[in-house]
This record gives structure tokens, sequence and C-alpha cells, in this order.
């Protein structure tokens, strides 16, 4: 029975994209298919484990491209799992693939320029034929169906059509219905060429198969030829891959258009044997930044079977920017996939390649610095999660982070040790301040003192650094100490005088903490060297960053945040003022409403909105006419 369906709304718009956009490396197409063919047999050939009756017709494994040049026709085809009639309507029909919409968002952004590497950028596989088709057939018969099978057809125009048909063997056939422009794909050299440098390494032989006339008769001669070494790149010595391999073989299973920024290759031998080829890509792929929406990075091979590529014990989550292949001889072939999580050895190759990657992140940090701040750039907000995360391998990790400082230069960044190496003799704290921006931050009435005394503080403006900083909490023996946090006993010297001022200020500090709601308490400033007022909060207690941050997202309508001290300045001449009017005259109504101003100064100071904002404007309104009236 003919039944025609229409596609799901967002593959019809990256069908369009696809089809009516000017793509110049049409040649994935291919790629993709041959990619797909290969999935399809490692899915079969790992289904058979369990059930070997699915491989009664004893075939060996194939992949086979056949140009038609009578028919204007290129057939990729595969003896894999084949799909039946309802996975071929919803394998073909529909895309469940959570960066759909940032693709979509991507390419409306993207100049001209940048078009012709999205399609490898995203990966998006099957749909790339349509690049080169005017139509494009997929015949395919499961390995479970013995008889019959299923037709799936489509101009790529919105509509695909699905059929019951008869088909000799299981796997698929997709058959490309080459436009007139695109028929160089039929091209034996040009086939061989894209074949050789996209898919020599595929395990599986693809055998280019094609029809030839013999020389004085009418009759066509069939000749084949294996396209591919097929011997998988990781089990290779590291010195006979090429650097030109590495690349061609991170685009493969990265679907990546770029270069990567690092291979690792490795052999794990003795009582554990694993080989793997790790790659570190040069630019962060959409959606990696939420662990929640992507999925491990590593494709796993057991004995050079292909098992799964989402398999998230084999890279903690912090380091889901890896890409490459762990293939053991070690691990159990015929178990469940969620049998094998759990398999102890699992632990074992995660923590060695943990260990590896670290390693090769602390080498390029100390002798490539420059390559490891482009590496940084991209994913060390990735690399930050995994200091609350991994405690066995917090001080590696504490190591490769990196932040901007008040000694470093714009967009130049010092890490810990740096930091630690050239503090003056003495100083037993990591001084650090958390804010929305660089600029910000520099204006802090917070750095006045260190600025001051000439210490350095990290100025941290990653919304992770909170996190990261409660995690790691100290630092090769050195505490970290967020600047409007608690006293600053470390930096501003208990003078006796300052104990005798500040009791002489105390009635007025009580009197402003009375008439002040939301703040703990009322104290002169130890910490301020040109501002009249700050915000703290005691050192236990969330800072306002943090606070900020959680009612962005939203996570308690009802947080009301810590109750904050304020500190006032006693050398500033308006606090000075205000304490001299107190002594005048207590009941002068401007104490309390220049109070309130220099409370709402201090709250804009650390970046948080005013509680009342028509009031403070009201009150700075007041002081402005007050000033200028004659």
């Amino acid at each position: 029975m003919l039944k025609k369906m229409k596609f799901k709304t967002e593959l019809k718009q990256i069908m369009d994209i696809i089809i009516n956009s000017l793509y110049s490396s049409k040649d994935i197409f291919l790629r993709e298919l041959i990619s797909n063919s290969s999935d399809a047999i490692d899915t079969l050939r790992y289904e058979s484990l369990t059930r070997p009756e699915l491989l009664e017709d004893g075939s060996e494994w194939e992949i086979k491209i056949i140009p038609d040049q009578d028919k204007g026709t290129l057939t990729v085809s595969d003896n894999g799992i084949g799909m039946s009639r309802e996975e071929i309507a919803a394998n073909l029909g529909t895309i469940a693939r959570s960066g759909t919409k940032e693709f979509l968002e991507r390419f409306r952004k993207a100049e001209k320029k940048d078009l012709p590497e999205l399609i490898g950028q995203f990966g998006v596989g099957f749909y790339s034929s349509f690049m080169v088709a005017e139509k494009v057939v997929v015949l395919s018969r499961t390995a479970e169906d013995k008889a019959g099978g299923v037709k799936w057809e489509s101009t790529g125009q919105g509509e695909f059509t699905v059929e019951d048909v008869e088909k000799a063997t299981r796997g698929t056939e997709v058959i490309i219905h080459l436009h007139e422009e695109d028929k160089e794909f039929l091209q034996e050299w040009r086939i061989k060429e894209i074949v050789r440098k996209f898919s020599d390494f595929i395990e599986h032989p693809i055998v280019l198969e094609v029809k030839q006339k013999e020389e004085g008769k009418e009759e066509k001669k069939l000749s084949t030829e294996v396209l591919n070494r097929r011997k998988a790149i990781w089990l290779r010595p590291q010195s006979e891959v090429t650097e030109e391999e590495y690349r061609e073989f991170y685009k493969h299973i990265s679907r990546d258009h770029e270069d990567p920024l690092e291979s690792i290759h490795f052999a794990a031998e003795g009582t554990l044997e694993f080989r793997a080829i790790l790659f570190i890509p040069a630019h962060m792929p959409f959606g990696l930044l939420w662990w929640q929406q992507s999925k491990s990075g590593l494709q796993l091979y057991v004995r050079r079977v292909f098992i799964t590529d989402d398999f998230e014990k084999l890279l903690p989550g912090y380091l889901r920017f890896v890409r490459g292949v762990v293939d053991s001889s070690d691990l159990p072939l015929n178990v469940s996939r969620e049998m094998l999580q759990e398999n102890p050895l699992v632990g074992k190759i995660q923590k060695s390649l943990v260990t590896k990657i670290l390693n090769t992140l602390g080498e390029m940090k100390s002798g490539r610095r420059e390559k490891y701040e482009s590496f940084y750039k991209e994913f060390g907000s990735i690399i930050k999660e995994g200091v609350s995360q991994d405690w066995a391998n917090r001080e590696k990790l504490a190591d490769l982070l990196l932040f901007q400082s008040t000694k470093t230069e714009p967009g130049k960044q010092v890490s810990l040790a740096e930091y630690v190496e050239r503090i003056a003799s003495g100083q037993e704290e990591i001084y650090y301040l958390i804010g929305d921006s660089r600029r910000e931050l520099e204006h802090s009435p917070y750095l006045e003192i260190f600025k001051d005394r000439q210490i350095e503080v990290l100025l941290l403006t990653d919304p992770i650094d909170n996190w990261v900083m409660d995690g790691l909490s100290e630092y090769k023996g050195k505490k970290l100490k967020a600047v409007d946090k608690g006293d600053l006993k470390g930096v501003a010297e208990d003078k006796e005088a300052d104990r005798e001022e500040e009791e002489k200020f105390k009635p007025f500090l009580e009197f402003l903490k009375e008439k002040i709601a939301g703040v703990k308490g009322v104290r002169l400033s130890r910490r301020l060297r040109e501002s009249a007022a700050c915000l703290v909060v005691e050192e236990s207690e969330m800072g306002s960053y943090m606070e900020r941050m959680v009612k962005k997202l939203g996570q308690d309508k009802d947080f009301a945040g810590s109750d904050r001290i304020l500190e006032l300045n006693l050398a500033h001449p308006a606090v000075k003022a205000l304490k001299d009017l107190f002594e005048k005259n207590r009941g002068d109504e401007r104490i309390v409403e220049c109070g309130l101003l220099l409370y709402e100064e201090a709250v804009v100071a650390e970046g948080s909105k005013v509680a009342d904002s028509a009031a403070f404007s009201r009150r700075i309104n007041d002081l402005i006419v007050k000033n200028l009236s004659i």
C-alpha cells in the first residue's frame, strides 16, 4: 500500500536549507551515506552476538557504491540491520536532534561564506543527499524479515511516500537520482577520491561496482574494486599515522568541519588493554555547555565491534568536549549496554583516559600557552565543572584554571600557580571578586584597599566561577578569599586608633542600623579608600553575585537573600558630614534620608538593584534641589 506523508516542520526547514543553499562541499553527502551504512552493519553485528539467527544467509559485511551512467543514479547499499516500514517513516521523516533549532538559528545568522561548512558541523547525515539529488529512493529490509521490504521516496519538497515492496536481501539501498550538474559523482575517479579522503578507515569493505562494456561486445562486464584500506586507524602505531589522517578521522567521527586543536593517540597495555584516539576540538559544538543536553563524545568498540557512541561512563561530564574512539579487548561483547556500564573495567578505562587528557592539557598549558589559552577560551567553563565533581583530580584541574586579575591586561589571564608565585611574603590568601564584567569589577569599591596596597585580586566573570571557588576553597595551602565577604584581617591592620574611632561612631552606627531595613549591622569600613559606603556579607553567607544568579534563574521566587552589613568610610566627607549632623540634631530627618541614600548607593555599587527605585530617585532629586536652591 502506497502512503503519502509530510516531513515534520523542523526537518522541512532543514531540507529547504540544504536544497536551496549554495553549498560548495557537496561531496560530504557520500561520506554521510557511507557512515550510515557502516553504522547499520555495526548495529546488526552487535545484535547478532545474542541473536545469531539474524545472519543465517552467511553473507560477508559489505558497503557497495554503484554508479549508473545510463540512469543517472548513484546507489549506496549495505547488508546491515535494515529498517521496517514504521522505522523508515520515523527515521527519514523526522529528526530527533536537540540541536535542530540551534542549527536553524545559526544558519539564519551565518554569512554566505560560512554556509558550506554547516552540514558537516551539524551532521544532518542522510538528508545531505538532497544537495545533489532531484529524487532519493530508499529500499530497505530488516534482518528479521525474511521476505518483503519497504520503499521510501521523496524529492525533498515537503512530502515522501512509503510502500511495501519485494527486496531479495536484508539491508538498505539509497538510490540517488542526481541533478544534471552533479553527474560528476558518477565518475569512478571522483568516487574513489571521496572514499579515500573520508572513509579509508571504515572497517567494512567499501566496494565500487561498475558495469563496463567489453571491447567488441554489446554486453557489459561487472567490475568491482575495494576502495578502503579498512584497518582501523587506532590500531596502527602512532608513528605510522600522519597528521592528515588524524584530521580526517576526527572530522569523520565528530562531523566537525574544522581540524582538531589537539590529537591524543595511546595504547594501554598490561593488566588492562585498550587503544584510544582522542581529540580536543578547536571550538565548542552547539549545546555542549549544558551537560544535560550533551552525550558522550567517545565511540566505544570492543575488539573492533562498535558498541555505542552514547556511553556516559567512559568520561566524566566535564570532559564531554573530547571526541574520539576507545577500543578495548577486555570488555565483554555479549552483554547489554546497561550491564557494560557497570563493568569495573569501565571505571579503570575512564581513570586512564582522564589522566591522559589532563596531563596533555597540563603540558599544553606549560609548554604551548597560546594554544592552551585558545582551548581555555572555548572549554574553560566546562573544565571548571570538574573542580567540584572530581575530587581525585581536583589539584590537576585547579592547575588548569585561568583567570583575569587586577595585574593582567584585559584579555590576558593568570593561573593560580602564577598568582601564588608572585604574592608577597606573608600573604596567606588568594583574593578574588566575582561580577558580570571586568570593567564593572575594576571600578568596584571592594578593590580600593587592594589597589592601595598593590595586592593582586582575581577578577572572575564566568557564571560558574562562584561554584568553582566554593568547591576549591584553597590552593597549595592558600585560602581562597572573596573580597566582598567578611573582614579583611589579612589586609587591613587592626589599629588601636581605628577601634577608638569606631567607639566614637557607635551611637551613629546603631541609629542607622535601626532606620535602614535589610541591614544586619552598620560598621566602619577598613576596605574603602575613596567610596563612602559598601555592603558585605558574612564569610559563610551567599554573596551578592550568587544571589542575583539565583533570582535570575528563578530557582526560588520567595528567595530574599542574606541581610547585608553596611560599611561606611569614616574618612569620606559625606560620612563625616552626616555624622556631624547626627551629633548636632539626631531628630533631623535628613539623617535618615541621607543614610538611606548611602545604603542604596552601596546596593548599586555591588551590582544589585535597589528595592524601591522610585524612592531612591526621589531622594537624589531632593538632594539636587536642595543643593541648587538659591
